[in-house]
C-alpha cells in the first residue's frame, strides 16, 4: 500500500515541469507519488515519456510496475490524488489566481501537517497564499521549490520561503532534496532511487532565498542576459550563433574585487546604456532572433533535446566532482 512509503506525494500537473519532477521524485525509494492533471491524455504522457526520463531497463513494463507496487497512482480527481498526501507540490499554469483558487480548493482537502510546495518559476508564495482561510495554515506552510529545466538532470532547487512560512517547513524541503539520488541511481519499480553511488546522492543543490523577490534570483539573472543578448541580436550588433560563441568561451574565473575596481567606469557606462527590448509589443526582434537561432541549431525537436539532455549530464557530472573544491 503506499501508506507504507512515508513521503506521499500528491503531484498536481504532468507537463514538461511535472514529468520531469515525477522522474526526480521517483529515485528515491521512500516515495509514492499521486499525480493528477485534468488533461485527458496525461497518462499517455506519462507512458511515452517517463521510462525515458528514469532510464529505465525495461521501458516497457516500467509504469504498470510503478503501479503495482503502489510507486505510481494515477488519480482521476483531486480529491482523489491529495488523499493522505504528506506533500503537494503544483506545476499549474503561471497565473496568480489559478494558483490561489488551487491552494484554497487543497487547502480544504489535504492534512492539516501537509507540506505545500509550488514549482512557480516567479511567483512568490506570499501571493499565491492570499485568499486562503487563516485557519486552514496555508501561508505558514507553503513555499516554492523551484527547480529547472530539466529537474530530473538539473541539480539547483530555489527554495523560496514566504514572510510566514516556518522555519521547520524550509528545513524539511532542504532535506528532502538533498537526498534525492542523481541520474546514475537505479530506476527498477522497486528499487528507483535506491541505487547509486556517494556521487549522485549528492546531485542536487537546495540553496535557500532570504527574502521574496518577484522571478527570484536565478531568472532574475537568466532574464538579465537574455533582455541584453536579444537587444545586441535585434540591433544587429552580433548574429545569435556568434552570441552563444561569445557566452560559452568568454565567461571564466574572475577576482570579483579586482575586477570590479579594475572595470568600475566601463561597468557603470555599460549599465547605463544596456538594451531595453519590448516582449509583449515588438515582434520585430523576436522573430529575427528566432530566425538566427533556428538557422543555426535547427528547430528543436524530440531528438535536439535528447542531445542535448546527454550534453547536460556531461556537464553536471562534471560540475560533481569539482563544485565541492571551490
Amino acid at each position: 500500500m503506499a501508506t507504507e512509503y512515508p513521503h506521499r506525494i500528491a503531484l498536481l500537473g504532468l507537463g514538461t515541469i511535472g514529468l520531469s519532477m515525477l522522474a526526480m521524485h521517483l529515485r528515491r525509494p521512500d516515495t509514492s507519488i499521486t499525480v493528477y492533471d485534468p488533461r485527458p491524455d496525461y497518462e499517455s504522457q506519462i507512458r511515452s515519456t517517463l521510462p525515458s526520463l528514469l532510464d529505465s531497463p525495461n521501458p516497457a513494463t516500467l509504469i504498470d510496475d510503478l503501479i503495482r507496487t503502489s510507486r505510481l497512482k494515477l488519480a482521476t480527481t483531486l480529491p482523489e490524488a491529495i488523499q493522505n498526501a504528506t506533500i503537494v507540490q503544483e506545476q499549474s499554469p503561471e497565473v496568480t489566481s489559478s494558483k490561489q483558487a488551487l491552494w484554497k480548493e487543497v487547502a480544504g482537502l489535504a492534512g492539516p501537517d501537509t507540506h505545500l510546495w509550488s514549482s512557480s518559476s516567479g511567483i512568490p508564495a506570499s501571493a499565491q497564499a492570499a485568499g486562503c482561510e487563516a485557519a486552514d495554515r496555508v501561508a505558514e506552510r507553503l513555499l516554492v521549490a523551484h527547480p529547472f529545466n530539466p529537474p530530473h538532470l538539473m541539480p539547483l532547487i530555489e527554495i523560496v520561503p514566504g514572510p510566514e512560512t516556518k522555519a521547520e517547513s524550509v528545513e524539511f524541503v532542504k532535506k528532502y532534496f538533498g537526498d534525492i539520488p542523481g541520474p546514475g541511481a537505479s530506476a527498477g519499480a522497486g528499487s528507483v532511487g535506491s541505487g547509486g553511488d556517494q556521487a549522485a546522492s549528492q546531485h542536487y543543490r537546495p540553496i535557500t532565498l532570504h527574502k521574496e523577490i518577484p522571478g527570484f534570483v536565478g531568472n532574475r539573472l537568466a532574464f538579465a542576459l537574455l533582455r541584453e543578448a536579444c537587444y545586441l541580436v535585434g540591433e544587429g550588433v552580433v548574429s545569435a550563433k556568434d552570441l552563444d560563441s561569445l557566452v560559452t568561451a568568454s565567461l571564466g574565473p574572475r577576482g570579483i574585487g579586482a575586477f570590479l575596481q579594475k572595470l568600475a567606469p566601463t561597468i557603470q557606462n555599460v549599465w547605463g546604456e544596456l538594451g531595453q527590448v519590448d516582449i509583449e509589443g515588438d515582434q520585430a526582434w523576436k522573430d529575427l532572433v528566432v530566425k538566427q537561432t533556428e538557422d543555426a541549431y535547427g528547430p528543436y525537436t524530440p531528438e535536439t533535446r535528447k542531445k542535448k539532455e546527454e550534453m547536460l549530464r556531461d556537464v553536471v557530472e562534471m560540475q560533481k566532482k569539482k563544485w565541492g573544491e571551490l
